[in-house]
């Protein structure tokens, strides 16, 4: 595809103001698909590229894949124009191009950072001068510097350098944290504050004019990688809390205290104190995986980031804390787990959501296994799941009846779908890693 005339930073500025500008979102997942609605929603043209033909398929037939996403809505930001391609020629026709793409831990749990590599490689040699390039995909400190930058420069057929200042002419390239909540809906998208750190003055100040557009508050940053840290410090704060509480249940159960009970209590005070809950777990794209990508950075400034690297440690012990709890379970009923037949109610990673990634629930499903157990699992999400980057399951959903044959049922996530007090009734044995059961007199339950 030709490239578009090349824009200056004010030219660029007006197509944003009057809705002419060309968006491209490179990644059409749980952050890249909503975010294009929400480009499309406010009058942009928006094109959403993916390498995987089925979601292309899917959303150019009016389709969604994303159960919180309603066909509707795909079918409406058509007539706004978006349309998805797995041609990343189409490129040089955009004006602004947001990088969407997963950035995963690898069997060593240090970052991978083959999907952000591989589309800044795909999309270099298609931009031309004057064009707006932002990073939305979370990453350690750096990476729009030392990753992204070097690449479009590099892969630029036509020699173009990433522009620092406003009177360079160039690419301009910027940082700007996703802040997606899957399944949060008190808060409107517009009123989410976005945080932009440009690669020079001229870069952040496209970029917050860009975002500006949408987002009813922008927060500039004096760098990428301030922007990036910002994101690690917002979902790290969240895993090492997360942590604590995990590690008071623990010990709470040990004293006969409910720590839900204990929770509640503490949230009464209106200062200085913020409720976290404890799970079987964590899961999603970015709490588990954040500190991680933080504790592998800080090593090449001989830094180590103890406290960080003990909440991941405490938050990943925790399927083998369920474990635990269900042999013990078991074994008052004089059963073991090798040889038990065990429903797993929940693979998404939170309540409500169609959402696998790093979900506690496959952990407990493989570590179930191993163990002899004969696992099933039921989701109203999921009439089947194959398999993924760190997972075999092959298994379809199991309905809900006659759980009597199941020597135990584990409630890791607790959708609001679920009749607890029926599965209560009808279990032989249920392991609530949720509080799902909450107010219920049982001794059919164990809480952990």
């Amino acid at each position: 595809m030709t490239p578009t005339q090349a824009l200056s930073l004010s030219d660029l500025k007006k197509k944003i103001e009057t809705r002419q500008a060309r968006i491209g979102i490179v990644g059409m997942g749980y952050v890249g698909l909503p975010l294009a609605l929400l480009f499309s929603d406010e009058g942009f043209r928006v094109t959403g590229f993916d390498i995987e033909q089925r979601k292309v398929q899917t959303l150019n037939s009016g389709g969604s894949y994303i159960v919180r996403i309603l066909p509707e809505s795909i079918k409406k930001a058509q007539k706004s124009g978006f349309a998805a391609t797995s041609d990343y020629s189409e490129i040089a026709a955009m004006d602004a191009i947001i990088i969407c793409v997963p950035t995963p831990l690898n069997e060593y749990h240090e970052p991978d950072l083959s999907y952000v590599t591989g589309t800044v490689e795909s999309i270099a040699p298609h931009l031309h001068e004057g064009q707006l390039v932002v990073l939305e995909s979370t990453t350690y400190p750096g990476t729009t510097e030392e990753l992204v930058v070097p690449r479009i420069e590099n892969g630029n057929p036509h020699g173009l350098k990433v522009a620092r200042n406003s009177d360079e002419s160039g690419i301009h390239v910027a940082f700007s944290p996703e802040r997606e909540n899957p399944g949060e809906e008190s808060v409107a998208r517009h009123d989410i504050p976005k945080v932009v750190g440009g690669c020079g003055a001229a870069a952040a100040e496209l970029a917050s004019a860009f975002y500006g557009s949408i987002f009813r508050r922008v927060v500039p940053v004096s760098s990428p990688s301030v922007a990036e840290m910002t994101k690690l410090l917002e979902n790290i704060y969240r895993c090492v809390n997360i942590a604590m509480v995990n590690e008071l249940k623990q010990l709470c159960m040990r004293m006969g205290i409910d720590i839900h009970e204990v929770i509640d209590a503490a949230k009464t005070k209106p200062f200085g104190f913020q409720a976290f809950y404890p799970g079987p777990g964590l899961g999603g794209h970015c709490i588990p995986i954040d500190p991680f990508y933080l504790s592998w950075k800080a090593k090449q400034f001989d830094f180590r980031t103890k406290f960080i690297e003990l909440a991941g440690e405490v938050n990943i012990n925790m399927p083998y804390f369920v474990i635990d709890q269900l042999a013990d379970g078991l074994n008052k009923h004089r059963k073991s787990i090798n040889g038990s037949k065990i429903l797993v109610l929940g693979l998404a990673y939170k309540r409500d959501i169609d959402d696998l990634r790093e979900s506690p629930s496959l952990t407990i499903i493989e570590l179930l296994r191993e163990k002899g157990a004969v696992v099933s699992y039921n989701d109203p999400f999921f009439p089947s799941v194959g398999h993924g980057r760190h997972y075999a399951l092959n298994m379809t959903n199991t309905p809900l009846e006659n759980l009597g044959q199941f020597d135990a049922v584990i409630i890791v996530t607790d959708h609001t779908s679920y009749d607890y007090q029926a599965i209560v009734d009808q279990s032989q044995l249920v392991v609530d890693t949720r509080n799902a059961t909450k107010g219920m007199n049982s001794p059919k339950i164990v809480r952990c």
